[in-house]
């Protein structure tokens, strides 16, 4: 694990200075984040690289996950889908059984000082805060902009109860009775996933893949859901195949609160079963490397969201300088000015329109790297992200200080 003091060389050491003298105002508190998987997703991959800064800052953090039955997660999917705005249908039994799995959950946990509670599975834990007492916040990571109505009233119920809500971009903004709280996720330059790597590492990844670094590569990394949108990232590789030469890497793995992943990319295999160079690639939890390796190696990198939270695969790729295209949804636009630091894109017509673009015109492309890289070093590494909880964690014993999006 990196040392707080490593991070000086990329945000200077005054950056570093300021995080542990805010840290200093939360001595004798302790911060427990609540979310239901240690494996998959960017929450974890957040968390598991946080928690251990926050420490070294002199933070008393730490991390549980709830606990559920196959039953629990099917439904949580749904809520997590109906948040996005797709139509679901949940039943009665489903929210009550929601409810009996959160409930025990509450009552076998030890509850620290702040309560930061990460999306809508564990939302229900403060349904008794009368009696549990401590400071709450709702972390929501995903796109927010449209829930189903029925659900959210639902969650709503809960959410009231927190001391404040955090999205993180405006457009998730809801009509809330607290106060919600603007904070952009992050990556960490120094992790597996985003750290420098030679170029021997990299070959070597490609040649146990059999990919071919000697054609132009489209690549994305997402999980195999369908709001990634795999499907649809074949149909526009197809089309730019067209009139250009190029290899496609679908490549990712699922998340143990996700049960729909391995029909997804079931799916994904059988559209790709025609096309030797059709990469279909599921990597297992310990991937980081093989994942950098992939986008550092790649000529293009894609993130073709439906709905997105933030989509952290984007600043990854911004931050190894690729050239990326992404959809123009969630908190992608945050990361992508058009045309300056990469490209949004609205279909997959215009998507292989893109990569035909970006292949094709290889001084534009790096230039667009180039940008991107600088936008996440200003904007979305993980020093940043620290300072703006540790704030945050600070205004809940400064009654008045938590700041209204």
């Amino acid at each position: 694990m990196a040392r707080i003091e490593d991070y000086a060389s990329f945000v200077g050491q005054a950056t570093i200075d300021e995080l542990f003298l805010l840290a200093r105002h939360l001595e004798g508190k302790s911060v427990q984040n609540v979310n239901s998987t240690a494996v998959g997703g960017g929450v974890a991959e957040i968390l598991s690289r946080m928690i251990p800064l926050l420490k070294q800052l002199g933070v008393e953090a730490r991390w549980d996950c709830i606990k559920g039955d196959e039953k629990f997660f099917a439904t949580t999917k749904k809520f997590h889908n109906g948040l996005h705005g797709v139509a679901v249908d949940v039943g009665d039994d489903e929210y009550e059984h929601f409810l009996e799995v959160n409930r025990r959950n509450a009552g076998e946990m030890t509850f620290g000082d702040i309560v930061f509670v990460h999306d809508p599975q564990p939302v229900a834990l403060i349904e008794n805060r009368a009696e549990i007492g401590r400071r709450w916040l709702w972390r929501c990571h995903i796109d927010f902009s449209r829930p189903d109505p029925k659900i959210w009233k639902f969650l709503d119920q809960f959410v009231a109860r927190y001391d404040a809500a955090v999205f993180s971009a405006p457009a998730f903004a809801q009509k809330l009775s607290v106060p919600q709280v603007l904070i952009a996720p992050s990556i960490d330059p120094l992790s597996d996933k985003n750290k420098e790597l030679s170029e021997e590492a990299i070959a070597s990844v490609f040649e146990r893949f059999g990919i071919d670094r000697s054609r132009p590569i489209v690549t994305q990394i997402s999980r195999f859901d369908y709001l990634k949108d795999p499907l649809g990232v074949i149909q526009a590789y197809k089309l730019a195949k067209q009139r250009l030469d190029m290899q496609l890497v679908l490549a990712g793995g699922g998340a143990t609160d996700d049960p729909e992943g391995p029909a997804i990319m079931e799916q994904v295999k059988e559209q790709a079963s025609k096309d030797a160079d059709i990469f279909v690639l599921f990597l297992p939890p310990a991937s980081d490397i093989e994942i950098n390796a992939l986008q550092r190696g790649s000529t293009v990198i894609l993130q073709k969201s439906l709905k997105e939270g933030f989509g952290l695969t984007v600043a990854e790729a911004l931050w190894k300088a690729k050239p990326t295209i992404a959809g123009a949804v969630g908190g992608i636009p945050l990361q992508i000015a058009h045309k300056y630091s990469g490209i949004l894109t609205h279909s997959i017509e215009g998507t292989a329109q893109w990569i035909k673009q970006l292949i094709s015109s290889p001084a534009y492309a790096s230039k667009l790297g180039e940008n991107g890289r600088e936008h996440v070093r200003n904007n979305f590494l993980i020093t940043r992200h620290i300072k703006d909880y540790l704030l945050l964690f600070i205004s809940l014993f400064h009654e008045g200080d938590i700041v209204y999006l």
